[in-house]
């Protein structure tokens, strides 16, 4: 061994020692430490699912899952410790000794939550981030899935794909979200007005209660099944894994991309895509992409429409040339492929990647961003799409991306699950813009432009609540100090309308300490 590698072999060992020493000098956690060890197998070394911020690993265990820059700040509030399970029974030790050591316990599967509520507080909390239970088991003989909390959307697409190549899952676009966040906030993707919701399609789940008791449907009951099947998992318990009905898909599908600015017919096309997206065959969802931009150095409007089609591209250019003629979709606009090649194509891959990559999790892979949401009930005139084009220009940087409804949304009970956004939205607005320069000059430019944007929309959108996305997390909404009843309601009934009552009933019957909590979580109704 050359002096150099002894030298740092000897300083690692140093370092080692010192966060070793380090913990155990910290209260905190010894105590969870004594905890856990009485619930946990003797033979596992406990010390190992716990990093503590003297560890050496705390800082790229915390980093790996935060997929938004805003909250990787040295001034950003972390956790006192991390806990990482290996197995369920390590879940149900972790909520009992969070609760016996006194702190808060925040869940993080995959770490997309917009306002990064599932690891950031302002109060001592502890993080537990579930991304070692990550199994996905498809049994294809009744066309289910079994997928643990921490998988990833893109595993479970390439794992469904692994097994057949006609079969799917309604769920979003991004491969690195977490199936447990995702899931229980609802979950939307391109075969929406085809299948409806992920939620839709869950039919059995594991979840640690309050108590530390591993529950599946039978036991938990369906009140509380109904509450984690949009709802927001997180304020009820750690859900382990759901199982998932699988959809069918066909062996082509065809998608397509097509731009117009506002010297073309770019103002037709949205104004006719608000009242034929909706409509049209359900086999057909369509993203309009509404985004300032500079051509010969003049500030216009980019109108950009994304398709996919249930079908081949004969099929979905016959359907628009009678349907959506101003689009003027022909042939050559569309590529015929896989089911799964479409999944690529959403994400922005380039053509040809392989579907491994959608095993890629990105990690540390983050922008600067923000986000929020609306829902469209009546189209908005020429003249209303013509003033939002000037105040998109004006501000300068927030995108819109709207998602077609209708189809299997409009069929499905707006208390069948928490979502209550169905039968009546022609299309969920989501207004997006990122960054990629740190400080608190540009961060305060952007937020404040997303915030205007919002606030000019006013007029176009659903009222009596105006109604946002729980997936689209936005705290500009409400947040919870006391956890009260009327606090919650603000958030609430924004996310879940007249379904919020049963929600904090749910909440009142199965954690009435409300020992499961965040910003935005469900309050029992004895806070």
């Amino acid at each position: 061994m050359s002096i150099s590698m002894a030298i740092s072999l000897l300083f690692s060992l140093l370092f080692l020692n010192i966060s070793i020493s380090s913990a155990a000098s910290n209260p905190t956690y010894q105590s969870l430490l004594q905890c856990l060890s009485q619930y946990i197998n003797p033979s596992q070394n406990v010390s190992t699912i716990l990093f503590s911020n003297t560890n050496p690993s705390y800082a790229s265990v915390l980093q790996a899952y935060i997929r938004n820059a805003r909250f990787n700040t040295s001034s950003t509030p972390k956790p006192v410790i991390i806990i990482t399970p290996l197995e369920e029974s390590h879940v149900s030790a972790a909520v009992i000794c969070s609760q016996k050591v006194g702190f808060q316990l925040k869940i993080r599967s995959g770490g997309h939550d917009y306002e990064g509520l599932s690891y950031v507080s302002d109060k001592p909390f502890f993080v537990l981030d579930m991304f070692n239970l990550r199994s996905i088991s498809i049994d294809m003989t009744d066309e289910s899935a079994w997928v643990e909390t921490a998988a990833t959307l893109g595993e479970l697409y390439y794992n469904i794909w692994e097994k057949s190549n006609v079969h799917g899952f309604p769920a979003g676009l991004c491969p690195t979200v977490g199936v447990g966040g995702h899931l229980s906030g609802a979950g939307y993707g391109t075969l929406m007005r085809k299948y409806g919701l992920s939620s839709d399609y869950i039919v059995d789940a594991k979840i640690v209660n309050v108590d530390g008791k591993i529950l599946d449907r039978k036991a938990m009951g369906e009140d509380l099944f109904w509450a984690i099947r949009g709802g927001g998992a997180a304020s009820f318990g750690v859900v382990l894994a759901y199982k998932v009905k699988l959809v069918r898909v066909p062996e082509t599908v065809t998608v397509f991309r097509l731009e117009r600015l506002l010297a073309d017919n770019a103002t037709d096309i949205a104004l006719k895509w608000q009242s034929i997206a909706p409509t049209t065959d359900e086999n057909l969802f369509t993203r309009m992409l509404l985004q300032p931009v500079t051509r010969n150095r003049q500030r216009t409007m980019r109108v950009t429409v994304n398709g996919l089609y249930l079908g081949n591209a004969d099929g979905v250019v016959a359907l628009l040339s009678k349907d959506f003629p101003e689009l003027g979709l022909k042939n050559e606009n569309c590529t015929e492929m896989r089911w799964i090649d479409s999944v690529l194509w959403w994400a922005n891959f380039d053509a040809g990647t392989p579907p491994t990559a959608l095993l890629d999790r990105n990690v540390n892979d983050a922008d600067f961003l923000k986000r929020k949401s609306d829902y469209v009930q009546t189209p908005i005139s020429k003249n209303g799409l013509e003033s939002l084009w000037q105040k998109m220009v004006e501000l300068g940087n927030v995108g819109l991306a709207c998602n077609a409804y209708g189809g299997r949304m409009d069929e499905i009970d707006d208390k069948e699950t928490p979502f209550p956004h169905r039968k009546g939205n022609l299309y969920k607005i989501q207004y997006s813009v990122n960054w990629n320069e740190p400080g608190n000059e540009t961060e305060m430019n952007r937020t404040s432009q997303a915030k205007a944007l919002h606030e000019f929309m006013t007029q176009f959108v659903s009222k009596n609540p105006r109604r946002a996305y729980l997936n689209y997390r936005d705290i500009d909404i409400g947040v919870a100090e006391n956890w009260s009843y009327e606090e919650g309601k603000v958030y609430g009934e924004s996310y879940f309308a007249g379904n919020y009552e049963r929600l904090v009933d749910v909440k009142t019957a199965v954690d009435p300490n409300n020992f499961f909590r965040n910003e935005q979580s469900i309050p029992p109704r004895t806070k």
